[in-house]
């Protein structure tokens, strides 16, 4: 089996990288997009990044376009609207495929992982968020309604 932190990802500027900088902390992971209903869940992700942050948790997040061309911005767009919008400080990727045969190997991992409902290891939209514990062993996924302010209770259980 794979560690989440040795799966390779790329950096928002494009440098390949994984996640190492992040072992042994507690993470969300969550695919993003910039003009999506779900878009105001920045505001809350950031809040969950900014309060848990000095306990060892991290939000990263990563950009996906493959619903609706919700995410139609280069690197350096989506970083500025991140910024000037909701002051978002959590780790931001490179824009990802979630699904399909072009995939990060990242999603492909949490998908197996943590299936969704019914056994579906679809993403069926942005904001779609995987809870991770210190070991790297991803505990839950959550749908894209669910608020990040209703996740901090299973936060704090594994802080």
């Amino acid at each position: 089996m794979t560690e989440l932190t040795a799966i390779p990802v790329t950096a928002a500027d494009g440098t390949p990288t994984t996640l190492a900088e992040h072992a042994g902390k507690v993470l969300l992971i969550v695919n993003t997009a910039s003009k999506c209903g779900f878009t105001p869940q920045y505001e809350g992700l950031e809040a969950l990044h900014r309060r848990y942050a000095p306990r060892g948790f991290a939000v990263l997040g990563f950009p996906c376009n493959q619903f609706g061309a919700q995410e139609p911005g280069d690197a350096e767009e989506i970083a500025s609207f991140c910024s000037l919008t909701y002051d978002v400080t959590f780790p931001m990727f490179a824009k990802v495929d979630v699904n399909g045969d072009d995939a990060a190997p990242l999603y492909r991992h949490l998908k197996d992982a943590a299936p969704g409902l019914l056994g579906s290891k679809a993403i069926k939209w942005n904001f779609t968020k995987f809870l991770v514990d210190r070991s790297g062993k991803v505990v839950d996924r959550y749908a894209p309604q669910t608020t990040p302010e209703a996740i901090a209770a299973d936060i704090e259980r594994l802080l």
